[in-house]
């Protein structure tokens, strides 16, 4: 009989246990999902040449960095938000992120994800961008973003091939 009782408790315990599990990985899928759509929608604003529009979705006090290597040099590049809203270019980007792979802990937040990158219609470069992100007011919000400046076979164009 005690046995009976102990095992009851058991399973009641493990149903709960169970049944909270589902909640709590669709909230971490869901997390995953918007800091991807974040990261998704910068590129998207990039691709229709808006920077003030990829701003949108960056801290007031972020910054953007590039790296590139060549000839055994690494040359770097700086901006903060307000000299990334105010780029102004005659050129038509595209820039497509593809396999994102995604941390989150508490407020923090990282987007990892190669991308290839074309001026004109035509291949410029490809590499990674890596977005960190903070959650404020329940807004996910790039602080930073860090990408690197490679060219084939150091880095992947897109798996879908050029952009159409």
């Amino acid at each position: 009989m005690q046995f009976l009782k102990y095992r009851a408790v058991l399973a009641f315990a493990a149903a709960n246990i169970l049944a909270a599990a589902p909640s709590g990985a669709q909230s971490a899928t869901e997390e995953r999902t918007r800091v991807i759509a974040i990261a998704d929608s910068a590129l998207a604003a990039i691709s229709r040449t808006d920077f003030v529009g990829f701003t949108d979705f960056m801290l007031d006090s972020a910054v953007t960095f590039s790296a590139r290597e060549a000839d055994g040099k690494t040359s770097l590049a700086f901006r903060t938000r307000m000299q990334q809203r105010a780029t102004q270019t005659n050129s038509k980007f595209t820039e497509r992120g593809f396999r994102p792979e995604v941390q989150i802990s508490g407020p923090l937040a990282s987007v990892w994800m190669r991308y290839d990158f074309y001026t004109d219609g035509k291949f410029s470069h490809c590499g990674v961008d890596a977005f960190t992100m903070l959650k404020s007011d329940g807004r996910w919000r790039v602080a930073t973003l860090v990408w690197s400046v490679e060219q084939p076979p150091a880095c992947e164009k897109h798996p879908a091939g050029p952009p159409r």
